[in-house]
């Protein structure tokens, strides 16, 4: 006899055939037309058994059933692909430039995840809703650094599994349709409105926050324009090296994201027509655009004398010379790494050598912020989180001083209007007069 069993909200059929015993799943359905499902196999079984029926030979005997006893010839052998090979061909099939590297490298974070919920050797043929929304509730029991894991982040991951779903289904992997429609994911919170520095304070200083609670308003920080001043002052002061203050006085005088930052040419830059050019990645994901931003007078100055010391090369914010905790510019090489790394510190140490000279070569993003927060370690700036906030408060400048939106948005490359919302919070002060004005 057939036997219902619901697991996470799906129910699959169990029965028993020649003594041994059989399995399928029908899903998320009304339990009315899962019992229904079950009688129908009872009834087919039942026929088997009668001889009113017979299973040809080299037939599934969970495919006969599920064929409502139809099934006369064996279907053809279809390949199966575990989430590794999927996984591994989509990595493979966009590395060549398909996709930029810090979208990869952030594919390969969610896959290492979706990777510890499904396991390398999971059959992709047989993903089902009930596998996805394990993934979503084992994510979110997670923590990362003390702190859960939000709905949103485990959204992305979710996109990410339908986008090599995607690319498996066209590539004959997989052929039913990416089971997302019913997941269930908790409610999220909305995000905190920009806050100066001020604001910020004064509710850490009030008390009754976490640790974890403080870090998120230090994430909605954006500053003022003498703010900015005496920022960029202690900067210059701290810099341990030359090409710190022009980087960072370009960051906060453009808005410009920080890998477009890392990516500005020498010839991108006209200080006769007071322009600075800048790549985009993420206004289109067709082709590669640019937009040009205006200097500033200051900018304009610090620009100027950074090129007369600038140490050579293609890129503005390039340089030369051993670059501490650096893969490839650091003062020595050939250090082990991996599983088949030496298990000993002698034997470790015995391929480190000297690198030697280092040539000149862009930034990196991990050396950029890790110079970002040494230069600010131990200062009322190191809540600071990174070159973000001054596109925060680049932006605040321009909307506190009535500047249009769509100059703005020319400007820091925003495309569309959640962007542009969730930017569009202007300086304390100015909303304070915009009320005394219109109410006295």
């Amino acid at each position: 006899m057939a036997t219902l069993q619901i697991r996470n909200g799906s129910f699959r059929i169990l029965f028993r055939y020649l003594g041994r015993r059989h399995t399928f799943t029908i899903g998320r359905v009304a339990k009315r037309e899962a019992e229904l499902l079950a009688a129908n196999v009872d009834r087919i079984l039942l026929r088997v058994e009668q001889r009113l029926l017979t299973v040809p030979p080299g037939i599934d005997i969970v495919e006969f059933v599920r064929s409502d006893g139809t099934l006369k010839t064996p279907e053809a052998a279809i390949e199966e692909f575990t989430f590794a090979a999927v996984r591994d061909g989509y990595v493979e099939a966009h590395a060549t430039g398909a996709v930029e590297a810090n979208t990869l490298a952030t594919t390969r974070i969610h896959l290492n995840h979706l990777g510890k919920t499904l396991g390398d050797q999971f059959l992709m043929r047989s993903l089902s809703l009930a596998d996805v929304q394990r993934h979503i509730d084992r994510r979110l029991a997670s923590r990362h650094h003390g702190r859960p894991i939000g709905p949103q982040t485990v959204r992305k991951e979710v996109s990410t599994l339908g986008a090599i779903w995607t690319w498996a289904e066209t590539r004959g992997m997989v052929s039913n349709r990416f089971p997302s429609r019913g997941l269930i994911y908790p409610k999220t919170d909305e995000k905190s409105p920009f806050m100066t520095l001020q604001e910020i304070e004064r509710r850490v200083v009030a008390g009754g926050l976490t640790e974890a609670e403080q870090e998120s308003l230090y994430e909605s920080l954006y500053l003022r324009r003498e703010e900015i001043d005496s920022f960029l002052a202690h900067v210059r002061q701290h810099a341990a090296h030359p090409f710190i203050y022009p980087l960072i006085c370009t960051a906060a005088h453009t808005g410009a994201r920080r890998s477009e930052l890392l990516r500005v040419e020498i010839t991108d830059l006209d200080l006769v027509s007071g322009t600075l050019l800048v790549r985009e990645k993420k206004r289109s994901k067709k082709q590669r655009t640019t937009r040009h931003v205006s200097l500033t007078p200051f900018l304009s100055e610090v620009l100027k004398d950074w090129l007369a010391i600038h140490p050579g090369g293609r890129y503005l914010f390039g340089r030369s010379g051993i670059v501490a905790r650096s893969r490839k510019r650091s003062a020595t090489t050939g250090h082990q790494s991996g599983k088949d790394r030496e298990k000993t510190l002698k034997g470790r140490h015995a391929t480190v050598r000297p690198r030697g000279d280092v040539e000149n070569a862009p930034l990196t993003k991990d050396e950029a912020h890790d110079h970002f927060k040494r230069t600010l370690a131990g200062s009322r700036w190191e809540v600071l989180r990174g070159f973000h906030v001054l596109r925060h408060s680049f932006i605040s400048c321009l909307a506190a001083a009535g500047v249009d939106q769509r100059i703005i948005d020319d400007f820091v490359g925003h495309s569309t209007p959640e962007q542009q919302r969730r930017y569009r919070h202007l300086i304390p002060d100015v909303k304070q007069k915009a009320i005394a004005n219109a109410f006295g």
